[in-house]
């Protein structure tokens, strides 16, 4: 957990950024010692009726189905923020669409949207595929400039480790 953290905070320290938001519910294990690191503050983007005084962004679709939007609350993100957005997974991209609409509405601008695993085939899928594009997704709502960065994909993820014949799983270290 150190490594990955050490590995945003590096990415991320000289870039400017004003604050980290993380998504509800993995991003606050990832975000808080991010923004510890970087000194900067946390934002929650949370589910709907979770907290008060909040924005609420449009609802959106994720490859689970249709979720009814996030919320932050109204005065954490100013006018010209630079906000990095951190969660665990990117997929289909519902979720990251979200905040960044939400960080937008309330005048800041989203640097980077960072997740620990990107699933590289939702990206732009043939579309015979039947699977959602996530180009499209950012095309259509107009937010196709912010970047978003995946530690590690599912190519690395599929690759079937060599073990020794004689290799036991007991638990303990070799």
């Amino acid at each position: 957990f150190q490594q990955i953290v050490d590995i945003f905070v590096s990415r991320y320290a000289d870039i400017g950024i004003d604050s980290v938001a993380g998504l509800d519910a993995r991003g606050f294990i990832l975000g808080p010692p991010i923004a510890l690191a970087l000194k900067k503050p946390f934002i929650m983007m949370r589910k709907e009726g979770k907290m008060p005084n909040t924005i609420k962004s449009p609802e959106y679709n994720t490859e689970y189905g249709k979720r009814s939007g996030l919320t932050v609350q109204r005065d954490r993100i100013k006018e010209g923020d630079r906000v990095l957005v951190i969660d665990d997974l990117v997929a289909t991209g519902g979720t990251l669409s979200s905040a960044i609409q939400l960080v937008q509405a309330s005048g800041g601008k989203v640097v980077e949207c960072a997740c620990v695993v990107e699933l590289k085939m939702f990206i732009d899928p043939p579309a015979e595929s039947g699977l959602p594009s996530r180009t499209k997704l950012f095309t259509d709502l107009n937010i196709a400039d912010v970047p978003v960065w995946g530690l590690v994909s599912e190519d690395v993820l599929t690759n079937e480790a060599d073990l020794t014949k004689d290799y036991i799983d007991d638990g303990e270290e070799h």
